[in-house]
């Protein structure tokens, strides 16, 4: 595999393709899943974030992105989001994609990385963040609107880098 910048003009139509599919399923993601394909490109892409994508054989298999999590006298953390096509799943990618989003963010000057919402119900990404040293530092009661589950909690996840 492969991990590398993203290019717009290259990548954009698979990752939003990955982006459509994961946030149809509303189990991981804030976004509202008639989100436009403009509105998450651009979201995704944005200015302030390091966007990447994960590739095997040629294939756009995975995405993700750093940025700060807060400005300014919070800039030393970041925030990242991580995004694996369905087709996908079970193969390590995203504990990939984590690892080297670390490494990254350590280049970039990133001290931390902190997950602001994590589905409670993603037990399979609680499992991997956790593989990769982070801890579980705080719950958010009923945080999320789950698509199937109503309202469930979700936590806030933290690394230290250095």
């Amino acid at each position: 595999m492969i991990i590398r910048k993203f290019e717009y003009s290259r990548d954009a139509a698979e990752v939003w393709e990955i982006l459509k599919l994961v946030i149809n399923e509303g189990d991981t993601l804030v976004f509202n899943p008639n989100s436009s394909q403009e509105q998450m490109l651009n979201y995704w892409s944005a200015d302030d974030k390091y966007a990447f994508v994960c590739e095997n054989d040629g294939e756009v298999v995975g995405t993700f992105y750093i940025k700060q999590n807060q400005p300014d006298l919070g800039s030393h953390v970041a925030n990242a989001g991580y995004l694996v096509h369905p087709r996908h799943r079970g193969k390590g990618i995203a504990e990939q994609m984590c690892r080297f989003s670390l490494i990254e963010a350590k280049k970039i000057g990133f001290k931390a990385m902190q997950f602001n919402i994590v589905i409670s119900t993603n037990e399979v990404a609680i499992r991997v963040w956790q593989k990769c040293g982070f801890e579980i530092i705080g719950r958010l009661p009923k945080a999320f609107q789950h698509q199937k589950l109503g309202l469930v909690d979700a936590f806030v996840m933290y690394q230290w880098l250095d």
